[in-house]
């Protein structure tokens, strides 16, 4: 497939996009942009949702991920089912009774303004930094199978997939993001199925044969109970994995405010609860396509791509599909489940950010109504530019693989979310609220020097995902400091 066929391809599905921007255009207000105004059918994010949850991080990585984890990562999925259960009936019950349009407001009203800004502010760094490791990993794709060939330097590749990003959000927001990220589900999901289909038959085996092969079983080891001091430890994982979703979904404004979006409490819960059932299906699927791509380049001879001298076992995927000389279909197939997964995560995140700094950060309704949308405007072109900045310095600096990198990250960036929101619907005292962001910071940097020096001080353990408990408890324990003596909320 040549680059010029790949570009083409490209520029069609965001026409597409495009289109169903113009679609669901309405008057073009603030309102539609931040809520949808509350009428979105809740299948229909339910179903968008897993695209914005997987992402192009989810659609390569995972894959990449199998060779040196094996199918550990089921053991943080299966955490994330149970997240998803805390976030169904503590927290979506919590927002529709204060009926907010960021989550964040909530946090305003349990302490006071900087606890509000601080949350707002932690939101921010945590949901550009994910943002730009899932746009950074499609553009380094499209990058190397496509513009490298044609001489166009990484920062103008990532300039035009944050600009086609910007042009289907800038009107309707969230409400093109509802739709825009069903469509891009099913593409993602049937990219999948797909090239699961293609190399199978390339192989001659059927899946009776892949599940009973000696090279499958190299890969797919679930559960990781031997060693308590492995990052990969089950229970580690499990608990990671159901606060990394109480964290990056309930206490994230980009993809609650899909949930809000719903026409009550009910149908929200409803859409939560199914897409953490479906996701332990759809992670699976793509750990099998993991291991089946690891299968077939070892029995065929295709070497693991290298960037600037380092195996990047991310690029696996598209190397099969796209130099691997298989069929065309699976070289379509792939750009588009790249395209849609890493964007339909792209989108809303644009879209939240700019919510969240107009609506926390900038308090944008006690702005003159004239001038609210041209500062919605604004701050949305702004973000995009923020976004393209990070993602060109993620470039020189960004040599682990994407997913576990997001996922620590997370680790430091959501733990005082979780800490803040657990002090505010457990406890009913009231805080110093200005002493908030200062406990925020504090909690990010010891459980960094706990992580850092885990190895010595506590015989050999090595964190994984359960750093977030661990920050967010830290965060829990240096507000409880705060309290003021015999005044309840």
């Amino acid at each position: 497939m040549t680059p010029l066929f790949i570009a083409l391809l490209i520029g069609s599905y965001f026409l597409a996009l495009i289109g169903i921007s113009y679609a669901t255009k309405t008057d073009n207000s603030n309102t539609t942009f931040f809520t949808g105004d509350k009428k979105s059918p809740w299948y229909v994010v339910a179903f968008g949702m897993i695209g914005a949850s997987l992402s192009g991080v989810t659609f390569i990585s995972v894959p990449g991920w199998v060779q040196s984890s094996q199918f550990s990562y089921l053991q943080i999925v299966f955490g994330y089912f149970f997240g998803y259960l805390v976030i169904a009936y503590l927290l979506i019950p919590l927002y529709y009774r204060l009926n907010i349009t960021s989550i964040y407001e909530f946090l305003h009203g349990r302490f006071g303004k900087t606890s509000h800004k601080t949350g707002a502010l932690f939101f921010f760094i945590s949901r550009i930094l994910g943002a730009s490791f899932r746009l950074f990993l499609v553009a380094s794709v499209l990058q190397h199978f496509i513009f490298k060939a044609w001489g166009v330097p990484f920062e103008l590749t990532v300039i035009i997939s944050v600009l086609f990003v910007w042009l289907y959000t800038k009107s309707a927001g969230i409400k093109t993001i509802v739709w825009t990220d069903a469509l891009q589900t099913f593409f993602m999901i049937a990219a999948v199925i797909i090239t699961l289909i293609i190399l199978l038959h390339e192989l001659q085996w059927s899946l009776t044969d892949l599940f009973t092969s000696t090279e499958f079983k190299t890969y797919s080891r679930v559960l990781f109970a031997d060693d308590f001091n492995d990052r990969k430890y089950f229970l580690k994982s499990f608990f990671g994995g159901m606060f990394i979703a109480i964290a990056m979904t309930g206490l994230d404004q980009d993809m609650m405010q899909k949930n809000l979006t719903c026409k009550n409490t009910k149908e929200s819960q409803w859409n939560v609860l199914s897409l953490g059932f479906i996701l332990i299906f759809i992670n699976a699927l793509f750990l099998v396509l993991g291991a089946v791509l690891f299968i077939y380049a070892s029995k065929t001879g295709i070497q693991i791509p290298l960037v600037n001298g380092a195996i990047k076992t991310d690029l696996l995927y598209p190397e099969i599909a796209l130099n691997g000389q298989i069929s065309q279909v699976l070289s379509i197939v792939f750009i588009l489940g790249l395209i849609a997964a890493a964007f339909s995560s792209a989108d809303s995140a644009l879209t939240s950010l700019t919510t969240s700094f107009c609506i926390d950060i900038i308090d944008i309704k006690k702005k003159k109504e004239s001038i609210q949308r041209s500062t919605r405007k604004k701050v949305h072109i702004g973000v995009s530019l923020l976004l393209i900045l990070i993602i060109i310095v993620f470039n020189h600096f960004l040599k682990a693989n994407v997913i576990s990198s997001l996922l620590q990250i997370a680790s430091y960036t959501y733990g005082p979310l979780l800490g803040l929101f657990a002090f505010g619907i457990f406890t009913n005292y009231k805080i110093r609220d200005k002493g908030v962001l200062l406990v925020s910071i504090v909690a990010v940097i010891c459980t960094y020097i706990i992580n850092d020096n885990s190895l010595n001080w506590f015989n050999g353990y090595v964190f994984g995902y359960e750093l977030l408990i661990v920050n967010g408890l830290i965060t829990f324990i240096g507000l409880a400091l705060l309290i003021k003596r015999d005044k309840k909320a």
